[in-house]
């Protein structure tokens, strides 16, 4: 069984004094988060087989933390220029691009599109009602019943959990 972890980047500064969003950096609660979100994955045995990273400043530092508390060796982080600003179809691609034997996949990016693209996967009726389902450091784990990367679909996905890194 395939599973996806999609995981909404941790709490940047905002901007200001003319940064580009893309360039934004972590706050020191969201450089916690990250630690807590490796942790916690770490503990729970969701070692990812590859990484997928949108390549914003703030993704990247969080997917570096996570790496740290992970220590896993040889896990190589993809930086991917889809992964930002980005849609269902350039999702699906990026995913796509997956060799059929990675088994489970870890997906940094940002909203709204990883809400649009989990709602996509596992339809918006078997997601939690809640106030704001993906706040900065949320991770879902999704399950994938053994179809290639490249069939992922419209509600082929199978919703695990999500967690929340403010209540690590």
């Amino acid at each position: 069984m395939k599973e996806l972890l999609l995981l909404r980047h941790a709490k940047a500064k905002v901007t200001k004094n003319n940064i580009e969003d893309k360039d934004r950096q972590l706050k020191k609660r969201g450089r916690l988060d990250a630690k807590n979100v490796g942790a916690w994955l770490k503990k729970q045995h969701l070692i990812p087989d590859a990484i997928l990273s949108s390549p914003s400043t703030r993704t990247i530092e969080t997917v570096k933390i996570i790496y740290q508390e992970l220590q896993v060796d040889g896990l190589v982080i993809q930086e991917d220029s889809r992964l930002y600003a980005t849609d269902i179809e350039k999702l699906k691609m990026v995913l796509a691009s997956c060799p059929e034997t990675t088994q489970r996949v870890l997906l940094v990016g940002h909203n709204p599109e990883l809400e649009k693209f989990l709602k996509y996967l596992v339809g918006k009726e078997a997601l939690p009602n809640v106030k704001k389902l993906l706040p900065t450091a949320s991770l879902v784990r999704l399950s994938l019943d053994n179809m290639l990367w490249s069939e992922l679909g419209q509600k082929r996905a199978q919703f695990e959990s999500i967690t929340y890194a403010k209540l690590l």
